[in-house]
């Protein structure tokens, strides 16, 4: 008898603790795009940087925000070709969860990408371009 009251009240023990974490679909979908929204608030202030850093180099300016502007419709389709507007009743409430985890994925590869005009490259890198050591 021990044995199954143990296992009854490890059943309920169980039950209390997965009741207890759950989450509704718009916790998550909160969750996702709050971590979106602090990786584009990242993106934009390494932006900023780079643009105060590099302020007195006009050429480079114009195309550095060029390419910004670029990356941004790049973005905005790739993100289009994995979840096609006009399917989005397919993918029902976790549309929002993952196009954030989605494009927050992106867009931490691309502020990686510009912390390099920040950081530097590495010490003998002879192809270091508009870098600035």
């Amino acid at each position: 008898m021990t044995i199954w009251n143990n296992l009854l009240i490890l059943f309920i023990m169980l039950f209390a603790m997965t009741v207890a974490r759950a989450e509704t679909q718009l916790d998550l979908n909160n969750e996702a795009c709050a971590a979106l929204q602090k990786a584009d608030n990242e993106l934009n202030q390494v932006y900023q940087n780079i643009l105060a850093k590099y302020k007195t180099d006009k050429v480079f300016i114009d195309k550095f925000v060029n390419a910004q502007r670029k990356w941004i419709e790049f973005k905005d389709a790739y993100v289009d070709s994995m979840y096609i507007p006009e399917y989005q009743d397919n993918y029902g409430s976790v549309l929002p969860m993952c196009k954030c985890y989605f494009i927050e994925n992106i867009t931490e590869a691309r502020t990686k990408q510009l912390k390099v005009w920040i950081d530097g490259v590495e010490e003998g890198d002879v192809c270091t371009g508009s870098v600035n050591q």
